[in-house]
């Protein structure tokens, strides 16, 4: 445990050091333009699949004049592009070993040696990038309790954790619902996350909480957020119901459960995971500029 305890010391000490905050907006309503800045609470992201119709070089542009930092669930060859904007992959992926899939994870024993590899070939690229959050998914019940995929997520998980560690590397596994967009999915209540945090016990090892997915499930947010974010790497957001945007058309407050975030001591990313509903380029942008605003607190 030793090296453990020396890991997470030298991790709470660099979560201390965040970007330095540019000058505030005017107004909500301003353009965010990058030499103008953002208030430097949070890092701002947005999921590459949900503008993927766009040029990546196109959305780079975009995402660099909005002061965003990140442009999130990008893989090796997408980030050496990313670069050349100055920006990063709040938390990465590549493509998946064959049968491994978003709904055939790790609760699955049968993918553990293909895991093992595909992350023992990741982790070094993503230290070269400068990618330091990777994503790992529990996948689907399968017929099995849900004791049991704790059991087989933990010794799959655990074959790798040793080399994020000896990186710097933070596993974080994401909430998905099984109401709605994941029907089956395990990981889908937060208690069942957070056992698994405390199996695995790495400081490496954290949750991605989904907002979206988690108000179709639990509710609860505010409270689940104070509760648990010890516990938790990152954040997605969208709008509930739909996924579309996180304005006024959506049943969440992402003003208020921002500021919560924020008293919590949280300064890393927040990743935005809607999908535009907008009938042009200019109209999906828009809503990616007008949510970063919202999550500037």
């Amino acid at each position: 445990m030793d090296r453990r305890k020396a890991i997470k010391a030298s991790s709470l000490a660099a979560g201390g050091l965040v970007l330095s905050s540019a000058t505030a907006c005017k107004a909500a309503t301003a353009a965010v333009a990058t030499d103008q800045g953002l208030k430097g609470t949070f890092k701002h992201s947005v999921s590459r699949w949900c503008y993927g119709k766009l040029p990546l070089e196109q959305l780079c542009e975009a995402v660099q004049s909005y002061g965003m930092h990140s442009i999130e669930l990008t893989g090796p060859d997408e980030w050496e592009i990313m670069k050349d904007y100055g920006l990063t992959c709040a938390i990465g992926w590549d493509k998946y070993p064959e049968g491994v899939s978003l709904d055939n994870f790790y609760s699955n024993p049968d993918n553990h040696d293909k895991l093992e590899e595909y992350f023992k070939a990741l982790i070094p690229k993503a230290v070269k990038a400068g990618v330091d959050n990777l994503i790992v998914l529990s996948g689907k019940r399968q017929g099995r309790t849900d004791y049991q995929n704790l059991i087989n997520c933990k010794n799959g998980i655990n074959r790798i954790i040793g080399l994020a560690e000896d990186n710097g590397i933070t596993i974080s596994m994401e909430y998905l619902n099984s109401k709605v967009n994941h029907p089956d999915h395990q990981f889908d209540n937060m208690e069942w996350g957070v056992a698994l945090c405390e199996m695995i016990d790495s400081p490496n090892f954290k949750i991605l909480y989904d907002i979206y997915h988690a108000q179709i499930m639990e509710g609860d947010v505010v409270a689940t957020i104070r509760k648990y974010a010890d516990y938790i790497s990152h954040y997605h957001t969208a709008g509930v119901p739909g996924r579309h945007e996180i304005d006024e058309t959506n049943e969440l407050n992402y003003r208020y459960i921002m500021e919560e975030i924020k008293k919590t001591g949280y300064t890393g990313f927040i990743g935005q995971e809607f999908v535009p509903s907008g009938e042009t380029d200019e109209e999906r942008l828009e809503a990616l500029r007008q949510a970063v605003l919202i999550c500037d607190v």
